[in-house]
């Protein structure tokens, strides 16, 4: 236990607040359970209430806490709210790629994106459940095509079969880190908001839950 206390005393530099959006049964909280603690659940049930994980990594050197967001079933009603956007610098854009209506959605959902988050942010389309390869509903080049017509990272996922979960959030999390280490991230807080979001404060980035207090109850935003 002693290597894992070592991980979290030691000194955070960044937070980066990473969401994931989509359709509903997509795979997005077995995307971030295979990512956060390397688990896949068969009988997975839908998210109750906003919730996050996070996971403590290094990037050149620097120590990097993704906060990363799950939709939590609120996607079936269209009431993912502004709040759950707010100081988010990351977004993993789900499909299954079993199910063609589940890509047919992502242009809505990266309307809906680019409407409430700030401008700069790092977006990865997920083609996810590659593991079903014969049930294949959406080719990987009209995926590739909609990636690179909006300038999205693209990357085929299995959250069950671990392919390819972890190299989508590091680069996900490693663009982020390029983009802030340069500086090129501009708070879009609106006036009044409070210090709550902030994209760049100096050189940290804060979002909401950094206090490890507020980890441990579920943060709603309904």
């Amino acid at each position: 236990m002693a290597s894992m206390h070592g991980e979290f005393s030691q000194k955070i530099d960044y937070v980066f607040k990473v969401v994931l959006i989509g359709d509903s049964a997509v795979g997005k909280s077995q995307l971030l359970a295979r990512f956060s603690r390397n688990e896949f659940s068969l009988d997975s049930k839908a998210t109750i209430g906003v919730e996050f994980q996070t996971r403590t990594l290094a990037i050149d050197h620097k120590t990097i806490k993704a906060q990363i967001w799950d939709t939590a079933g609120q996607e079936r009603y269209r009431a993912v709210t502004s709040a759950y956007y707010r100081g988010a610098v990351g977004a993993m854009l789900v499909y299954d790629m079993t199910k063609r209506q589940s890509f047919d959605h992502v242009a809505r959902w990266l309307d809906e994106l680019r409407g409430h988050a700030d401008k700069n942010i790092v977006i990865m389309l997920i083609g996810n459940k590659s593991d079903l390869g014969t049930l294949r509903a959406v080719p990987t080049e009209d995926a590739k095509e909609f990636a690179e017509r909006e300038n999205l990272f693209f990357m085929e996922t299995s959250a069950l079969e671990s392919t390819n979960v972890e190299s989508a959030f590091q680069t996900v999390l490693t663009e982020i880190y390029r983009i802030v280490s340069k500086k090129a991230l501009v708070a879009n807080d609106e006036p009044g908001s409070g210090g709550n979001s902030s994209l760049l404060k100096g050189t940290k980035i804060v979002v909401p839950g950094q206090d490890p207090a507020a980890e441990t109850k579920s943060s709603c935003c309904m």
